[in-house]
């Protein structure tokens, strides 16, 4: 989770450093900005997984697309109540700011990349999963290439044991940025379709051969919920 970073954009990138006060300000206003426009959202569930509404029995590592995060916090607390967490943000600057957000909405948050865990942030994901909670990572993020699924996750649900939850938003109608995963931002009274697949068992591997068929066949259950690329 958090931002790429272009060739030729580190200096403008110093001068655009938001911290203190005025990061503080930013924030919260965002949040209360994006509570308002998700409220204006209609939202469909698909859920082959079974989980929403339901007491908590399993809990999983869930994976959405870097492009679909925007509104993803809110529709957690929305449909999954019940359920509490972690999410995996990126160590960067960007990943300060949203990691600040990530708390806003009550879930704890862990600082790393999705495609270079370190042992130190899989052993706190482990552990997340261990005491009866849920993990969320974007799992092409933040760098990309995007749907482009890191090692990361693999190592995590073979060390931990638990089934990945496929997550992915689709909009009626939205904008794209101009950023390296087209991010998406649906536009205000748009329909949401919230897709929930059924849980993916990652298998212990072997060998670099087996490892990478885990993680395309973990990368082709993301993709079959994407409709809008």
């Amino acid at each position: 989770m958090g931002t790429g970073e272009r060739p030729g954009q580190n200096l403008a990138q110093e001068k655009l450093k938001i911290e203190g006060w005025l990061a503080r300000w930013l924030i919260a206003f965002g949040f209360r900005l994006l509570q308002l426009w998700a409220r204006t959202l209609r939202y469909e569930i698909d859920d082959r997984a079974g989980v929403v509404g339901r007491p908590v029995t399993e809990n999983y590592i869930g994976a959405l697309w870097h492009n679909r995060l925007l509104i993803f916090p809110f529709v957690l607390r929305r449909f999954f109540p019940q359920r509490d967490g972690a999410a995996l943000i990126s160590a960067s600057r960007d990943g300060d700011l949203l990691a600040d957000g990530v708390k806003r909405f009550g879930y704890d948050v862990i600082r790393g990349s999705s495609s270079r865990l370190g042992a130190s942030a899989i052993l706190q994901l482990t552990e997340v999963l261990a005491s009866a909670g849920d993990v969320v990572i974007t799992p092409d993020g933040p760098r990309g290439p995007v749907y482009e699924l890191g090692p990361g996750i693999i190592f995590l649900a073979q060390r931990s044991g638990a089934a990945v939850l496929p997550m992915n938003l689709e909009y009626s109608r939205c904008w794209r940025l101009g950023s390296w995963d087209g991010f998406i931002v649906p536009r205000p009274f748009a329909k949401v379709r919230v897709l929930i697949d059924e849980p993916h068992r990652v298998r212990s591997t072997g060998t670099p051969e087996e490892f990478e068929s885990e993680r395309l066949a973990l990368q082709d259950a993301m993709m079959a919920l994407v409709e809008m690329r």
